[in-house]
């Protein structure tokens, strides 16, 4: 067994679904894409120039030689039915930061498996330290189709990624057998709520409903897709639940630590009644995309799922939101009522600035 081999062995014995090793230049042409990119959608002109550092590695990282890319797979956990349509299943089942996940524990292991190697290692765990999807289709362990999804033949698009830079060149590749999709299926197209992706292979981050749920501008108000938004809180799956080759590709055979009983303090209703410090200690921590400082962001979502789905059992919890601590949650709820030309909410006026987060 070779070195590479004995990796993959060790990745596999710790329930990676797959593991390959590329050069570290293979990661290079990456910026082309980026570039396409950015040509396609300059609106995404700033947030996509940051991921140049994805590429050219070489230049942070001058010991590097290789990249070890894993695949594990989440479509394997029961997700509550009522959190579907509401948050997306990956964030349900998000082990990056949560120390009693397996995926997170195995992560640690395997790393500590490639220092115990002699190889020095270097990895980013929140968001990767480079195109993961990119790296994953050169070391052959899947294909990416016209979702932009990385699929493996397993596990279809339920699957996540991790890297880590080794200093030792090795290699590893595999030959990936799926079937491209076919040339008149744009399932996935047809379902994206926000026209996002809009052509095979391609896609709007600054439109996408995952993007305008998390990081994207809290004014809900003014954003032109609230009403394609639909119920989502945080995140999206539309473009992935419509895509054949995820057919029958999720089991729910396992349970994730802890989500049934943080799921079951999860609706929009109680989105609205939480506390802000519950909002910054539960929810934060656990989907991070929304960081402790903008925490409000999950009242926007709520108000704006209430207001594409009305009725007449929100109003109390609308009225509730108008007299609420931040500005932009009480302008909000005042913006749904309006919407669907409900009385004035009274205990909205004469509020302050929260002082936390105004």
């Amino acid at each position: 067994m070779t070195k590479a081999e004995a990796i993959e062995a060790a990745a596999l014995n710790l329930n990676y679904e797959q593991c390959g090793i590329i050069p570290l230049a293979e990661i290079d042409d990456y910026t082309e894409r980026l570039n396409e990119r950015i040509k396609r959608f300059p609106e995404t002109r700033q947030q996509s120039e940051r991921l140049y550092t994805f590429t050219q590695l070489n230049r942070t990282f001058p010991w590097a030689k290789s990249i070890v890319i894993g695949v594990r797979r989440y479509g394997k956990y029961r997700i509550p039915p009522h959190l579907k349509g509401l948050i997306g299943a990956y964030y349900c089942v998000d082990g990056r930061r949560d120390e009693r996940s397996p995926d997170y524990q195995a992560s640690y292991a395997f790393e500590a498996y490639l220092n115990q190697q002699g190889l020095r290692t270097f990895t980013e765990r929140n968001f990767g330290l480079t195109a993961l999807r990119w790296a994953a289709l050169k070391a052959g362990l899947g294909t990416i189709r016209q979702n932009n999804f990385f699929y493996t033949h397993k596990s279809g698009s339920w699957v996540y990624l991790e890297a880590w830079l080794i200093d030792s060149e090795l290699e590893l590749k595999h030959q990936d057998t799926q079937k491209p999709c076919p040339e008149d299926c744009h399932r996935c197209i047809r379902r994206c709520p926000t026209q996002s992706l809009s052509e095979p292979y391609s896609m709007n981050r600054s439109t996408c409903v995952s993007y305008l749920t998390t990081f994207g501008p809290a004014d809900l108000c003014k954003e032109p897709h609230y009403q394609e938004m639909g119920q989502w809180l945080f995140g999206c799956d539309a473009c992935q639940d419509g895509c054949p080759f995820n057919r029958g590709k999720w089991s729910e055979d396992e349970t994730f630590p802890g989500l049934d009983a943080l799921a079951a303090g999860i609706s929009l209703e109680k989105i609205l009644d939480m506390d802000y410090d519950v909002l910054r200690k539960v929810m934060a921590p656990k989907f991070w995309y929304i960081s402790e400082d903008r925490v409000y962001k999950w009242k926007i979502n709520a108000l704006n799922a209430m207001g594409n789905t009305f009725n007449e059992g929100y109003l109390p919890a609308i009225r509730k939101a108008a007299a609420d601590p931040h500005e932009a949650v009480r302008a909000m709820a005042e913006w749904v009522a309006a919407r669907f030309a409900l009385p004035a909410l009274p205990g909205s006026e004469g509020k302050g600035q929260d002082p936390v987060y105004g």
